[in-house]
């Protein structure tokens, strides 16, 4: 569980930070972005279970995390409005990828608990270190508003086959009527300021119909997805057996490529003047090596004695045969392994 963990962290990490820095260069909002993404993802993909699994907390993670740096880093948008839609969203995600049976309001409560506590643990280390005011307030916000989205959620679904409840349990209701209620007290007994009092109300009550659009839309993506994902999963067999001659191929090319950077370099260092604007050390004769592999001119590099121009000549013809002739004999040798993969592929879509 904790390789598993630290794998889906990786990842997320990876994409979001920078997908982050790609989209705003503001540290706190990718921070935030990245601080969102890893709870999440690696909440659900923690869970357990036949329904947790690494490229599902991978795929929410990074989408909850690049929307709320995306968000985030728009004029449009404060840290108090991003928060809202990014729970429906991870719950969208959820739905769409088949990882969670939202067939009654006690589902969906349990479901929007769940990924509330994981976003408000995720907005902790960006709110204190962005010092935004009032941080631990902003942090339960999610937790706040959870039974709002369940309500929400609940009554975009309730019509589902299937559905168990056709009215919303009345605690869902009085935690959302105790939530606006917690607000007031906290603004009449001055704990909260106008501004920040106004900031949540507006944050809440400007993006109930965005809290809906989150969730359809996080549903129709993962929906769109899915089908396409298990395509990815067949393919895993299929890879598995070509993954030794992919790797010999690649590790026969990248010998062709420094063998000949040598000889690059030897031309030059013994006939001067063999490549044109050639001061350069063995890292700018693998680049030329490289580029010529591919039939690509390196603008730094220029062949220009017969000798030169030969051995590019040699180099190509090597390259472009080892890609024919390697690749020939690889499907040659995998062909009945890809067969048996087909059929069995096939049998199981009988079944």
């Amino acid at each position: 569980m904790i390789w598993l963990g630290i794998r889906m962290a990786a990842a997320i990490g990876l994409v979001v930070l920078t997908f982050g820095y790609a989209i705003t260069g503001n540290h706190a909002n990718v921070w935030l972005g990245a601080g969102c993404g890893l709870a999440i993802g690696v909440g659900v993909g923690l869970r357990g279970g036949a329904r947790g699994s690494l490229w599902t907390g991978i795929l929410i993670g990074s989408a909850v995390g690049v929307v709320t740096a995306l968000l985030t880093s728009s004029q449009y948008f404060g840290w108090g409005l991003i928060i809202p839609p990014s729970t429906p969203l991870a719950i969208g995600l959820i739905d769409g990828l088949d990882r969670s049976s939202l067939s009654g309001y006690r589902d969906v409560g349990r479901e929007t608990f769940f990924m509330a506590v994981l976003l408000g643990f995720g907005l902790i280390p960006a709110l204190v270190v962005g010092n935004i005011p009032m941080w631990p307030l902003m942090a339960a916000y999610p937790l706040l508003a959870m039974p709002w989205t369940a309500l929400l959620v609940g009554l975009v679904c309730h019509r589902r086959k299937g559905w168990r409840d056709a009215r919303p349990p009345r605690l869902l209701i009085l935690g959302a009527a105790a939530f606006l209620a917690l607000m007031g007290f906290a603004y009449w007994y001055g704990i909260l300021q106008e501004d920040t009092l106004l900031l949540i109300i507006a944050g809440f009550f400007a993006l109930v119909a965005i809290q809906v659009v989150a969730f359809l839309v996080g549903r129709a993506a993962a929906s769109w997805l899915r089908p396409r994902l298990e395509v990815y999963g067949q393919l895993a067999a299929y890879l598995r057996v070509m993954w030794i001659p992919i790797g010999g191929f690649a590790l026969g090319y990248l010998t062709i490529i420094f063998l000949f950077a040598g000889f690059y370099g030897a031309l030059e260092r013994f006939s001067p003047g063999a490549f044109a604007d050639a001061s350069t050390g063995i890292t700018g004769w693998v680049s030329f090596s490289f580029f010529t592999a591919l039939a690509q001119d390196y603008a730094a590099i220029t062949p220009v004695s017969a000798a030169a121009r030969m051995l590019v000549g040699v180099h190509l013809v090597l390259s472009v045969g080892w890609a024919l002739v390697l690749f020939a004999a690889v499907m040659t040798s995998i062909e009945p392994k890809l067969a048996r993969i087909a059929r069995r592929h096939a049998d199981e879509d009988t079944d």
